[in-house]
């Protein structure tokens, strides 16, 4: 369910009118139903793996909490890293090694490969609520933020769809107490910030990233002999604004729709084009990310 797509905000429209109608205490509920299937209308079968990271993670990290002494604790968060990084490499990192690995064996002789090759497919976002899971356990362990009291906060902090497939990456301590705390109403002053947000990051993914990558799509699909030096040139610019149109789109239309839900999600992109030094681009350059390898 692309966020450039009719079917997506006819789906918000129906989540925004009924959580407008729910008191608080049933809010997070219908939130977490709206984001599972928003993640479900994907493809279903990877809705079981949000949902049992999402579970072992909120228990793992609570045991970590409950551990007697340091040794203990360290267990725990290594048994929780353990089971969220471990998917995020099989999934996204298993089929490129293994491919790898036999490539090299195969040219030194050794004939059948040693890893097998299977066609797997990479669920939408791992990424994203894997780097979440890792911060909110991180951030525990360090006593930088406190546990979340109920599983279906955890869960609702972990796939909140606004932000689910393409970020940002909202750390715990600022995600989660909006989560756990009655947010804002909708006001005239929240619908212009979050309609403002919508139209420039529509606008960024597609006029600017959709019709940039027609460009980019055409000279790859060239006889590499027929590039000349300038439509490389072309190519390259053409690149580097269209997936930047589309990673900042994405994130702008993410905190335009939260915004409008009564959240407030993280500046991820700080127009990184007009960095002065490798430095400063990778301050304004998917700063949630930045932020969170630099932690």
């Amino acid at each position: 369910m692309l966020f450039n797509s009719f079917t997506f905000w006819i789906f918000f429209g129906i989540v925004a009118l009924v959580y407008a109608l729910l008191p608080f205490r049933w809010q997070n509920s219908w939130l977490l139903a709206a984001s599972y299937f928003f993640y479900g209308h994907w493809s279903p079968k990877f809705l079981l793996l949000i949902v049992a990271t999402s579970v072992l993670t909120h228990f793992g990290v609570a045991r970590m909490v409950a551990a007697g002494d340091p040794a203990s604790k360290k267990r725990w968060l290594r048994a929780v890293l353990a089971v969220n990084l471990g998917l995020l490499l099989w999934f996204k990192y298993y089929l490129f090694l293994a491919g790898e690995l036999n490539r090299l064996l195969a040219e030194m002789g050794v004939e059948g490969g040693l890893l097998p090759v299977w066609k797997i497919v990479l669920p939408v976002g791992i990424s994203f609520y894997t780097f979440q899971s890792v911060g909110y356990a991180l951030d525990v362990f360090w006593r930088r933020n406190r546990p979340a009291a109920r599983l279906l906060d955890y869960c609702l902090y972990h796939a909140f769809f606004p932000q689910l497939v393409a970020g940002p990456i909202e750390r715990s301590k600022a995600l989660l107490p909006q989560v756990e705390i009655p947010r804002p109403k909708l006001d005239w002053t929240r619908f212009q910030e979050g309609l403002t947000f919508v139209l420039y990051g529509l606008f960024q993914k597609v006029v600017v990233a959709d019709n940039l990558a027609v460009v980019v799509n055409h000279y790859y699909a060239r006889d590499p002999a027929q590039n000349t030096g300038v439509d490389t040139l072309v190519c390259l610019w053409a690149y580097a604004l269209q997936i930047y149109g589309d990673f900042s789109g994405y994130s702008l239309i993410a905190r335009g729709t939260a915004k409008w839900l009564g959240f407030d999600l993280m500046l991820n992109f700080n127009h990184p084009y007009f960095a002065t030094s490798p430095a400063d681009y990778w301050a304004r350059w998917h700063i949630s990310l930045s932020s969170w390898l630099r932690d």
